[in-house]
């Protein structure tokens, strides 16, 4: 930071032009490196909340908080960028008239933000933010009210990370697994959360078919994952046909390549070894799912459509038969 002038006004005018210019270097960087729209866009409260599934709340008080931890408003403002610099002169007057007074040393309250993960998103106090960060603080004096979501806020940066978020929920909602069975469920595309979700409910409507009896959710996820995914991704390791992608996307595509070329929905050696000559080599590729259709077209969950479901169809997943489960 350039030293001060002994001029407080001149100070705070010298602060604001500062960070208006980091602002319009920062858009131009953006532009340059050829990075999303939405890279140094605020992240909107209300939007990331809907992608991760609102389950309570509760207010933790007055806390400090690290400035580098506040990336979004509850407000729709545009006044302020990712990093809370000024977007234009509109806010000018109030910036500065805000910052002179904590040069002058007087008392300025603490903001109010929502932590939703590790991320704090401001619902009172976005000039005083941007004043902080403009003069090199660390951390901000603010009241703190929790928000408890369905699927955590771990990996948002940018708003189009929310959609990735959306279908991880939508996800959960129809899977009902442990925290540490989640963990291991990992995909690069988001539509693979929605073919996955097929794939479970279309092997338990198999399995209650099979056992003439009746399962909900929970116990239809729980037996999927230790009967059907858990052996499964070993054979598939213990047979190098993971290739480059996770266990679930190598899963997913062996899944639906198996019953496209041998229409079996068994899993044993010979199936693996089929498997194996027919794609030539051990080391075949996995790759990411293909694009996902358009959303409107798919409204609410997957689990709610009454057609047959992605795994029903001879190319789809591991799961043939038309229908989902009625576990709900």
């Amino acid at each position: 930071m350039p030293a001060d002038t002994g001029f407080p006004r001149n100070d705070v005018e010298n602060d604001f032009e500062r960070a208006r210019r980091r602002q319009v270097l920062a858009r131009l960087s953006q532009r340059l490196r050829r990075e999303p729209d939405d890279v140094n866009l605020i992240l909107p409260f209300d939007e990331v909340v809907a992608a991760l599934g609102m389950t309570g709340e509760r207010k933790l008080g007055l806390q400090v908080i690290k400035l580098d931890t506040v990336v979004g408003t509850v407000d729709s403002t545009r006044d302020f960028d990712r990093r809370f610099r000024p977007t234009s002169g509109r806010v000018r007057e109030r910036w500065e008239r805000l910052a002179l007074a904590q040069r002058r040393g007087e008392s300025i309250p603490p903001i109010d933000v929502y932590r939703v993960g590790d991320l704090h998103f401001v619902s009172d106090g976005h000039h005083r933010v941007s004043i902080a960060l403009a003069t090199g603080q660390k951390t901000i004096d603010a009241y703190v009210t929790e928000i408890l979501t369905a699927v955590p806020a771990q990996g948002i940066r940018r708003r189009g990370d929310l959609l990735f978020k959306s279908y991880e929920r939508l996800f959960r909602s129809r899977v009902k697994l442990t925290p540490q069975a989640y963990a291991k469920i990992t995909v690069s595309d988001p539509w693979s959360y929605a073919e996955l979700g097929e794939a479970v409910e279309a092997w338990g409507f198999r399995l209650m078919q099979h056992e003439h009896k009746f399962y909900d959710r929970t116990e239809v996820s729980r037996r999927w994952f230790t009967e059907e995914f858990t052996p499964v991704v070993r054979m598939l390791h213990a047979a190098d046909l993971v290739g480059d992608g996770t266990d679930a996307e190598a899963y997913l595509t062996i899944a639906r390549e198996r019953y496209r070329l041998i229409r079996t929905h068994e899993w044993n050696d010979e199936v693996i070894e089929e498997l194996q000559r027919q794609f030539h080599s051990p080391r075949w590729r996995i790759r990411g799912s293909v694009t996902a259709p358009p959303p409107e077209k798919h409204g609410g969950t997957a689990a709610d459509q009454p057609s047959g479901t992605a795994a029903d169809q001879p190319s789809g997943t591991a799961a043939g038969e038309h229908g989902r489960t009625a576990a709900e």
